[in-house]
């Protein structure tokens, strides 16, 4: 559903309209912030509430704005959900949605600060994946700077004997789940359109955490099924945004832009919860930040000399 990077794989592809670049970055910049209030408000939730719950609630509203999206466009339900892969188009939509539990987790267990700075990574760890898995060239530029990357996220572990009994390998596990969900949508759309893709992102994930998070049900305040209501709302508000967004700019611009939501929850994080803002993760995530904006830019040039 969100995540720098990683919303290009599941997002429906361009019109053929004129595009308008300033708009459509514009755009990206609004959903990026509201994905970013959701991170801040999924952890005031996760801190009272079982993170599974909050994940089924909030996808059900994601799911009825897939089907409302889906019935709106032509050739409505039948031609979103047309596939000759059902298997793996329903297994990306549930992976995205057990790895969402497992993000929400992280983000009241190990912070925004930390939690993010590691999800800077994905994008480097799909160019990791993809030479292997998808059987796509990655030159010595790229592997050099997925090399860099790992420097970073080591800054930001600095992993001891003690790792495994720290919480973060929590975000660690969440970083994975977003770079195979993104490999195995990468996969998918070699014989689906991204319209198809996008349907399944939410059916599939909607149907798993239907399965798992009514077993997690938990009565909320009267406060928090508002925020749990502005959680929903602006979920649908972001992927709307975003939507318009890669109709307007191409993913390859629209990427790099991705990481301004590890700076702005960062600063929530910061600001709202009282995280610290330690050095070596400050470090470690503009390490991995520069890493990303560079395999982007290779990415880029190899699309652009075909």
């Amino acid at each position: 559903m969100r995540y720098a990077g990683m919303k290009s794989a599941s997002v429906p592809a361009a019109s053929a309209r004129p595009q308008n670049a300033r708009a459509g970055l514009l755009m990206a910049v609004c959903a990026i912030g509201i994905f970013a209030l959701q991170d801040g408000i999924s952890k005031h939730l996760a801190t009272h509430y079982p993170a599974p719950l909050i994940a089924a609630i909030r996808y059900w509203a994601f799911g009825a704005f897939v089907l409302l999206w889906a019935a709106r466009r032509p050739g409505g339900l039948r031609a979103a959900a047309a596939t000759t892969q059902p298997l793996l188009q329903m297994a990306r939509g549930a992976l995205l949605g057990l790895q969402i539990i497992v993000a929400i987790t992280a983000f009241a267990r190990v912070g925004l600060v930390n939690t993010l700075a590691l999800f800077a990574a994905a994008p480097l760890a799909v160019a990791a994946l993809s030479a292997p898995v998808l059987g796509e060239p990655v030159g010595w530029r790229r592997w050099t700077a997925i090399g860099v990357g790992c420097v970073g996220v080591l800054i930001i572990l600095r992993p001891g004997p003690d790792l495994l009994d720290r919480p973060i390998w929590i975000a660690v596990v969440a970083v994975i789940g977003i770079a195979v969900y993104s490999v195995m949508t990468r996969l998918a759309a070699r014989r689906d359109d991204a319209r198809t893709s996008f349907f399944y992102t939410g059916i599939g994930g909607m149907a798993v955490l239907s399965l798992i998070g009514p077993f997690f049900w938990t009565p909320l305040s009267p406060p928090d099924w508002g925020w749990m209501a502005v959680l929903c709302v602006s979920g649908a508000a972001g992927h709307y945004f975003l939507i318009r967004a890669f109709e307007e700019v191409a993913a390859v611009v629209i990427q790099p832009v991705m990481y301004l939501q590890t700076v702005i929850g960062a600063a929530v994080g910061a600001t709202v919860f009282g995280e610290a803002l330690e050095a070596p993760v400050i470090l470690g995530a503009a390490i991995v930040i520069a890493a990303g904006l560079f395999t982007a830019w290779r990415e880029a040039v190899r699309a652009r000399d075909g």
